[in-house]
């Protein structure tokens, strides 16, 4: 099973939509919630190059936030990185 994690805050709804995906697919994920935790959010920014969340990542690979792990899913590209 794939590595997952998901860096997110708690009033974010594209976290808890990607977060349903994953769960969809019976998927667990490492959330790792930056709300008031500023050494999260620069671990955030400096892994993925972007200041918005969700910033998702499988076995190490950026995948990008809701709309890029929605995507990847339309494209059948989701499940074989999760496996």
């Amino acid at each position: 099973m794939a590595n997952v994690e998901i860096y997110t805050k708690a009033t974010c709804p594209f976290c808890h939509q990607a977060k349903a995906l994953l769960s969809q697919k019976n998927v667990a994920y490492q959330e790792i919630a930056i709300d008031g935790r500023a050494d999260k959010r620069e671990e955030m920014i400096t892994r993925s190059g972007r200041t918005t969340v969700p910033q998702i990542f499988i076995d190490g690979q950026h995948i990008g936030g809701c709309d890029d792990l929605y995507a990847l899913d339309g494209r059948d590209g989701l499940d074989p990185l999760l496996k």
